[in-house]
């Protein structure tokens, strides 16, 4: 398990420069947050984790399976990391952040792309969630915001259009 990267896998690597194309910054792994989060868009007041499917238990995906060796040792070990990823989430929306978790096997097909970009685009639209907090996008109720562009980004066959 020493080999087993915390950080900078392919997964996380993908979803980095997806949100990067797309115009939004981001901070990495904020220790000042709980369960450290792998991108934090401080501006939206938004966290996203990557989570792999056999770590993280992804219900139903193939990826998910458990060793057959030491199998309670294996039960016991995913047991506390799906306690320790539902008490983290709980605790980061309980202080106002939206909470969006991108699984290892949706960044093959890009299927992750879509509901990440509808959860950031109704955050910036509340000033409540973030919006105007310096995000680099425009200020709402703010009369000389730079006027909205609009990006599309191009994952695979998937073309994403977002406000930004």
């Amino acid at each position: 398990m020493r080999r087993v990267r915390r950080a900078d896998t392919k997964p996380e690597m993908m979803v980095r420069r997806q949100l990067h194309a797309l115009g939004y910054r981001f901070r990495l792994h904020d220790k000042r947050l709980a369960g450290s989060p792998d991108i934090v868009l401080a501006g939206l007041r938004t966290v996203v984790f990557v989570h792999g499917c056999f770590w993280h238990r992804h219900d139903g995906c193939r990826r998910a399976t458990t060793p057959k060796t030491r199998a309670e040792f294996w039960k016991a070990k995913f047991a506390a990391n799906q306690f320790r990823d539902s008490r983290v989430q709980a605790t980061l929306r309980r202080t106002g952040w939206a909470v969006h978790v991108v699984w290892e096997c949706e960044t093959d097909d890009g299927s992750w792309v879509r509901p990440a970009i509808q959860l950031l685009n109704s955050r910036r639209a509340h000033p409540s969630h973030g919006g105007d907090r310096g995000d680099g996008g425009p200020e709402i109720g703010r009369p000389h915001a730079r006027p909205s562009r609009r990006k599309i980004a191009r994952l695979g066959d998937t073309i994403i259009e977002t406000s930004r």
